[in-house]
């Protein structure tokens, strides 16, 4: 069966991830909690499919409330028509705008996910935050990046003006099961792997927290019992970096 197949590489990539990316993902919660510790912000982003995973890590039960998403106009599946977010991603320039309207500044984190890290925004946010002094995780594909050239006038991608780097680990065009008689592969990894590794990271975040001696600040289900007071709490105390409500 194909699904099965789908399954079995998926598994495939995320087991390569647990034995390649632990220690990454460890740095990644340590910039994280360090930089709340010390009253600044985290930021979560992507273009286009990649943009699931900032959405992923705001507003949900088990995530920590002080990521916020930068939701750039033109770069979001909502876009219509939705072909223009592959134009926008390639605009020089653009990235450098929505680090600076968006107010990101020294101290902060900004996770950027780009599975092939080669379009211009992605790697324009990354040069500019970086200039600025804020931390730059990049999530992306490394094998799958190192065989594109960059868009960008730098000639560099993504995993080259990071700070810190977590590979997904998945295929060249992302795309994982091959179909005979069907010349490319169908059913990418990217979202489950991706999603995998930043859960795992928020995790480590939270267990930091608390080895620390403080409460992370972690949101639970509105839908259990007390889960919206509970939630209005850590809403309340942290509102001054949370920058989406």
């Amino acid at each position: 069966m194909f699904a099965e197949k789908y399954f079995d590489e998926l598994n495939r990539v995320l087991q390569k991830i647990q034995d390649t990316q632990m220690e990454n993902i460890k740095a990644a919660a340590e910039l994280i909690v360090e930089a709340s510790l010390n009253g600044h912000n985290i930021y979560a982003f992507g273009c286009n499919h990649a943009g699931l995973l900032a959405q992923e890590l705001f507003y949900r039960s088990g995530g920590l409330a002080i990521i916020n998403p930068i939701l750039a106009p033109g770069l979001a599946l909502d876009a219509f028509p939705t072909t223009l977010t592959t134009v926008v991603e390639r605009l020089e320039g653009y990235g450098d705008s929505i680090v600076t309207e968006f107010g990101l500044q020294k101290g902060d984190v900004l996770i950027i996910h780009s599975v092939s890290g080669r379009n211009s925004v992605t790697v324009d946010m990354a040069l500019k935050a970086r200039e600025l002094g804020v931390k730059v995780i990049a999530l992306t594909n490394i094998e799958y990046s190192s065989q594109v050239s960059s868009r960008h006038k730098s000639g560099k991608r993504l995993f080259e003006v990071a700070d810190l780097v977590l590979d997904n680990c998945g295929n060249v065009g992302d795309a994982a099961v091959e179909i005979d008689g069907l010349q490319q592969k169908v059913a990418p990894t990217s979202t489950a792997a991706g999603a995998a590794i930043l859960n795992a990271m928020v995790a480590e975040a939270a267990g930091m927290f608390v080895e620390k001696g403080h409460i992370p600040p972690v949101f639970v289900s509105s839908n259990v019992d007390h889960g919206h007071e509970h939630n209005q709490k850590v809403m309340e105390k942290y509102k001054k970096n949370i920058k989406y409500i």
